[in-house]
């Protein structure tokens, strides 16, 4: 099984406008839509998509909560969330010539309802991947993420983090199967500048040296690459019409390690992972399964270096 882990999941209010929002004066919209939000629930919608079995874990309260229950129920992702008495909360997105986006700060989680979550995922097994990604609620201690991963080390359970900055660092050296910062990331990473395709490999291959099993370092239009043990790829993006950059490195997280877990394959799951990431790119929500596997045909992967 694969479990997500969202740690402040929201449920993702988008509204369209037809100009920019004037602050002081009532503004209008043309439509909205609610969503089910979360970085991890983003993961476990894909992974529902691509009929892989899932299950979403974290803290969800109140009647936002119940909704993203609900929502992801209507589309086969399994639960098993911790509940609390605060309101899940709501992001709003603006979209419009530009994206604007109002986030909600979350419940707080006290001590025991993080037990309650490592309880649950203490019962893992190494046939199972978690998949962590995305903010912390309140009251959650600074290294949490840490934590979890003691937790899965004790079973043997695999593990995927995408997350940045000191966190991403400190889980390096528990060898998570897959890590997905991107370029400015990269940068922020090892305090550097990286203005070419060179440097960009030279730190991915850091990050393998480092403890990661896979390294995707997306590149936005210019596709990605994929960094392992066994070499350097590079992936293209297929070409489509930008309406969405919510989830879509959510998509690429699923896409990749839920294929991974099917097939073994690293470099039909980096495929997978790039297909899934630009379809969720080409909609207004996230992607479908026949979009992605629309996509499919039009990514080449390149061998930049092989060992």
């Amino acid at each position: 099984m694969i479990y997500t882990v969202t740690l402040n999941p929201s449920i993702d209010y988008v509204v369209y406008m037809d100009s920019e929002v004037k602050t002081g004066a009532v503004n209008r919209i043309q439509k909205d839509r609610k969503f089910p939000g979360g970085k991890g629930i983003n993961v476990s919608r894909i992974l529902s998509q691509l009929n892989i079995e899932n299950k979403a874990l974290g803290f969800i309260g109140g009647f936002t909560g119940k909704f993203i229950e609900d929502a992801l129920k209507k589309e086969n992702v399994q639960t098993e969330f911790v509940q609390v008495e605060e309101d899940t909360r709501i992001n709003v997105k603006v979209k419009s010539n530009n994206e604007t986006e109002i986030n909600g700060l979350g419940p707080n989680i006290s001590q025991e309802k993080a037990n309650e979550l490592m309880s649950i995922l203490s019962n893992l097994t190494k046939e199972d991947v978690v998949i962590l990604s995305g903010s912390k609620s309140k009251g959650l201690t600074e290294n949490f993420y840490q934590e979890i991963i003691k937790k899965l080390k004790q079973t043997g359970t695999e593990f995927v983090i995408d997350t940045t900055g000191k966190e991403l660092k400190d889980a390096l050296s528990s060898k998570p199967l897959l890590i997905k910062p991107n370029n400015h990331e990269l940068e922020e990473l090892f305090e550097v500048s990286l203005d070419t395709e060179e440097d960009l490999k030279r730190y991915g291959k850091k990050l393998v040296e480092a403890g990661a099993q896979h390294v995707i370092i997306s590149m936005a239009e210019k596709g990605a690459m994929l960094f392992t043990e066994k070499g350097v790829y590079h992936g293209k993006a297929p070409k489509g019409n930008l309406k969405n950059s919510v989830g879509s490195g959510d998509s690429m997280v699923a896409g990749f390690t839920g294929t991974l877990k099917q097939t073994g394959d690293s470099l039909e799951a980096f495929k997978y992972g790039i297909a899934s990431g630009s379809a969720t790119a080409f909609e207004e929500d996230l992607a479908t399964k026949d979009k992605i596997e629309e996509l499919l045909s039009q990514i080449k992967i390149e061998v930049l270096e092989e060992k």
